[in-house]
């Protein structure tokens, strides 16, 4: 039985200065580095075959932390932008209590928590998802199938996409699904190759 695990990227510097941050490469901070620790020793004991990460440094650093910490620094890893964060377009930079002063609490909170609808020149989740599932389901998963375990290190939203589909959420049950920083997500495939969510 085959692994797949994602984990969503450490705190980064706009996490933790409650800034949208979307496609701008922030790095992480060092609480960041040491949940990407913390996930790593979580992780010991599954020999990964196959990485994949976002273009996003935040995301490449955890995977390399992550990595390093369960001493298999050498597994190969694909980079794209398909796992990316949601693009928050005009908000990108922004702090939140700014933005909602700036926008109103209203308007800010349907754009973070409703499926499709997107801040201005941004991506809505629906967007994010037809962005990232595409390349999930033609590059990761047949990895999985194939007997491989694999690690994905990436973004709150490209993930809630992912998790989405795996755990078959309607887009109401995805708009309260939270990933927290660093925490691994493992899933199983059964005998008939289908993805268990283990923990």
């Amino acid at each position: 039985m085959s692994k797949l695990v994602l984990v969503r990227h450490g705190q980064s510097q706009w996490n933790l200065e409650n800034r949208f941050t979307g496609w701008v490469d922030v790095d992480l901070t060092p609480l960041g580095e040491k949940e990407a620790k913390e996930a790593g020793a979580k992780l010991k004991g599954i020999t990964f075959q196959k990485a994949f990460t976002s273009n996003l440094k935040r995301a490449q650093r955890t995977l390399q932390i992550i990595l390093g910490e369960i001493g298999q620094p050498k597994v190969p890893t694909e980079k794209n932008e398909a796992l990316n964060e949601r693009h928050y377009g005009d908000l990108q930079g922004l702090n939140k209590a700014e933005t909602a002063k700036k926008f109103g609490d209203e308007q800010v909170h349907i754009w973070r928590r409703s499926y499709d609808i997107a801040p201005p020149n941004g991506e809505s989740l629906k967007d994010t998802a037809a962005r990232t599932l595409p390349y999930f389901n033609s590059k990761i998963l047949p990895e999985v199938k194939a007997g491989n375990n694999v690690l994905v290190a990436a973004h709150g939203n490209s993930l809630r996409s992912i998790v989405m589909d795996l755990d078959r959420l309607t887009k109401e049950q995805v708009l309260e699904l939270n990933l927290g920083t660093g925490v691994p997500i493992i899933y199983e495939t059964d005998a008939k190759g289908n993805l268990t969510r283990k923990s």
